[in-house]
């Protein structure tokens, strides 16, 4: 395959560097492990790995407000410091030291999986260390400094992309995202979630569609806790081919927080690894019908870190690649063991959860008295007239 038909993953060991301590659940060592596990694979065999420059900080002011990069800045030479005012500091943004650099590093990384990817010098392009979706142009929120997603959208707009369409499959919301596109037509954000009536950051309802002008840019699938894999990949089906075909996109952009699993701690929802790597598919196929291939994706919330984060993205990472894992594929000996040395737990013996990754199609039929089935109707109504689609097909 000649270079420019690879995929990439834009990765080095900095990137790891993004760390809140010991004890927070966004432990930079998912990532090593999901990388380690990935070249035992032979995964990394079919990917170029391309490394990355931070975002300058008049970059970043393209997204964030000047006076939060200045804060940023400071207290990342001054960490024994905090500004609650604006996110930083407490238990779910600590400061640490070089977290300005770390944070710049993971948005320069997105940046430049954005940049392979529309100047034709890459097919589709990975940065696992990415996804920080819920940070806003003057806050950090929920483990997210910098907004690499949006920096990486902002570029593509900068360089003459006209519709780009945002999935997001993380158990939260994407927030941060929305916020920052919610009065911009060009960019279709679809979320894909918990609801925010159980998890955090409590918003994401189906009523929120866009601001005016953008009326129908902001789509948002609110899912009940408890919901599998049959329910996510309903409710996947039935919002989001429909509306990333009429939307007819240049690129698409994607979040794959894998929180979603049944073992994560933080989180209600209950996929397996199974259905999660049919969502990765479901968003490839996407990409390949409308874009010609073109398609950034990133990693973003997962916290349970041996026994879900590097077999879900391994099998994303093999997807970018163009050959995807068998499920069946078992884990390495040698990756099992580290795993072993470094996390004192034993690690799973193979790349799946034992699932089905099937689902009822939409068309089917509408049952008023599930809760999953009266999301996804809410979502279709609010959203599907504003992008010129029939709710009731």
């Amino acid at each position: 395959m000649s270079e420019q038909g690879r995929a990439c993953v834009v990765f080095d060991d900095h990137l790891t560097d993004y760390d809140f301590g010991p004890s927070h659940p966004m432990a930079p060592v998912r990532v090593k492990l999901t990388m380690q596990l990935a070249r035992e694979l032979g995964v990394l065999d079919q990917l170029d790995i391309v490394g990355a420059r931070p975002c300058s900080e008049d970059d970043l002011a393209l997204v964030h407000t000047p006076q939060y990069i200045e804060r940023v800045l400071k207290l990342s030479k001054h960490p024994t410091h905090a500004d609650l005012t604006i996110g930083l500091g407490g238990d779910d943004n600590p400061v640490f030291a070089g977290m300005h650099e770390a944070s710049s590093l993971i948005a320069g990384a997105s940046v430049e999986a954005a940049r392979l990817v529309w100047t034709g010098e890459r097919s589709r392009a990975i940065n696992v260390s990415g996804g920080l979706h819920h940070a806003m142009p003057g806050r950090a929120s929920g483990f997210c400094i910098y907004n690499d997603i949006a920096m990486a959208i902002r570029w593509l707009l900068d360089h003459g992309a006209q519709k780009i369409a945002y999935i997001d499959v993380d158990a939260h919301h994407g927030d941060g995202v929305q916020a920052m596109f919610y009065h911009d037509p060009r960019v279709l954000t679809v979320s894909l979630h918990e609801s925010p009536q159980t998890l955090f950051p409590g918003t994401g309802y189906s009523t929120e569609v866009g601001a005016k002008g953008a009326e129908g840019s902001a789509v948002n699938v609110p899912l009940p806790p408890g919901t599998s894999d049959a329910g996510w990949l309903r409710a996947f089906h039935a919002v989001v081919p429909p509306l990333i075909r009429e939307f007819a996109p240049d690129i698409i952009v994607s979040q794959h927080g894998c929180d979603s699993h049944m073992d994560d701690p933080l989180t209600n929802l209950m996929l397996s690894v199974d259905g999660q790597r049919a969502s990765y598919l479901a968003v490839r196929d996407l990409a390949e019908e409308l874009t010609g291939g073109k398609w950034i994706a990133t990693g973003g919330g997962g916290y349970a870190v041996v026994d879900v984060v590097p077999r879900a993205w391994a099998h994303l990472l093999s997807i970018v690649a163009g050959r995807p894992l068998d499920p069946e594929t078992p884990t390495p000996s040698q990756w099992r063991a580290d795993v072993e040395r470094l996390r004192g737990q034993p690690a799973p013996s193979r790349m799946t959860d034992g699932r089905h990754a099937r689902f009822r199609p939409w068309e089917e039929g509408y049952d008023p008295a599930s809760w999953l089935d009266r999301s996804i109707q809410a979502t279709r109504t609010e959203a599907f007239p504003l992008n010129g689609l029939d709710p009731t097909l």
